[in-house]
């Protein structure tokens, strides 16, 4: 691999990143909203709760693969 291909999946891995932690954001906000409410789908709040803790884990994994480990 060349640094211009380790640049590019870099550039890549950062796209991915911020779109990931978007969408982390808009359903934070959806659920705050919903839960916001007289009457609430619990269901609803649960899947989008779970799709959450998985946008957050994949966020967790491309930060590591970004950032090496020092090892000290």
């Amino acid at each position: 691999m060349t640094g211009d291909e380790g640049n590019e999946g870099q550039a890549e891995a950062l796209r991915q990143l911020e779109e990931l932690r978007a969408e982390h954001r808009d359903l934070d906000d959806a659920i705050n909203a919903l839960l916001d409410r007289p009457t609430f789908n619990h269901l609803q709040i649960q899947r989008m709760k779970k799709r959450k803790l998985l946008l957050k884990d994949e966020i967790i994994r491309l930060e590591s693969q970004l950032i090496p480990d020092i090892i000290a």
